[in-house]
């Protein structure tokens, strides 16, 4: 099975609530949240996610900011397990999207292409690994996305919200 991941910008206030932990509650509560939000707002990773935080990083979880912040890194609000929303939901502070949307700006896919290494990635536990294509070029759309993501979120002064639920 595994995991997938989407995107969700938003702004840091919404319905005039303040606490990321509410307006999780608000977006997320709603089975259908995805067709709620205008389509530029979200981008879906599916199981590609955490081949593209190695790429980014070189490990299968951690890494310093603020590249580590582009997919893994945030605060978990659903310490309680996945039950109230039915996904896991990490947030990302506005003040922390901009240096993960400016690095990723000033950091081009061909220089982290060189850690694509399926076989490697796979010993490191990446999900999905032993499934990907041999060449890097097949992340590079799902990079080139998430630029666009952050650099949009950031030029607005957004949040970003980031959701982990059962493929």
């Amino acid at each position: 099975m595994g995991l997938a991941m989407s995107y969700l910008r938003v702004p840091p206030v919404l319905e005039g609530e303040r606490d990321p932990g509410a307006i999780a509650r608000l977006i997320f509560g709603a089975s259908d949240w995805r067709r709620r939000q205008p389509a530029p707002c979200v981008l879906d990773l599916g199981g590609g996610w955490q081949a593209l935080h190695y790429l980014i990083t070189g490990d299968p979880w951690d890494g310093r900011p603020p590249e580590s912040d582009v997919v893994c890194g945030g605060r978990l609000l659903t310490e309680d397990g996945t039950g109230e929303l039915g996904a896991d939901v990490i947030y990302l502070a506005p003040d922390r999207v901009k240096p993960a949307a400016d690095h990723l700006a000033a950091t081009p896919y061909g220089s982290v292409a060189g850690r694509y290494d399926p076989a490697a990635m796979a010993a490191a536990g990446v999900q999905d690994a032993r499934s990907l294509r041999p060449d890097a070029a097949s992340l590079k759309p799902a990079y080139d996305g998430l630029t666009r993501f952050y650099r949009a979120a950031a030029d607005e002064g957004q949040a970003v919200y980031k959701v982990m639920a059962e493929r």
